[in-house]
């Protein structure tokens, strides 16, 4: 990743490569290996609506999901806090460093709305 960083009217660029930072015994890369995502937009499909503004990608969402369960992060506030400061967290959500992570309310509203209503963490656990 490249980046740019702004000191004045003096800019310095930096290179980091997140995969660099995540060890290779980490949790989340195992479960990585595992996680076929392709259909999750298909399976959502009928949950969203063409029309507004873009909604959280749900392969975000889930990947979130997964951090908070295996992590033991109940609330969605702290979940959120959590994959914004964690490096093997924005990893694993595919999320750079200067991507933004979902406000817990959006989080929220999605999980709690269109997940349910989708039966996407069964579907999701079903091809694990």
């Amino acid at each position: 990743m490249m980046g740019r960083l702004d000191s004045g009217q003096d800019k310095l660029f930096y290179s980091f490569n997140l995969d660099n930072h995540v060890p290779q015994s980490h949790l989340l890369r195992g479960i990585d290996r595992f996680l076929d995502r392709r259909d999750l937009r298909q399976h959502l499909a009928p949950f969203y609506s063409p029309r507004g503004r873009p909604s959280i990608d749900p392969e975000l969402m889930i990947r979130m999901s997964i951090v908070g369960y295996c992590f033991g992060i109940r609330s969605e506030r702290r979940l959120c806090e959590e994959v914004h400061l964690n490096l093997a967290y924005r990893w694993f959500c595919r999320l750079g460093l200067e991507d933004a992570v979902p406000e817990h309310s959006t989080f929220s509203k999605n999980r709690h709305g269109r997940f349910r209503d989708s039966d996407l963490l069964r579907h999701v656990s079903n091809q694990c």
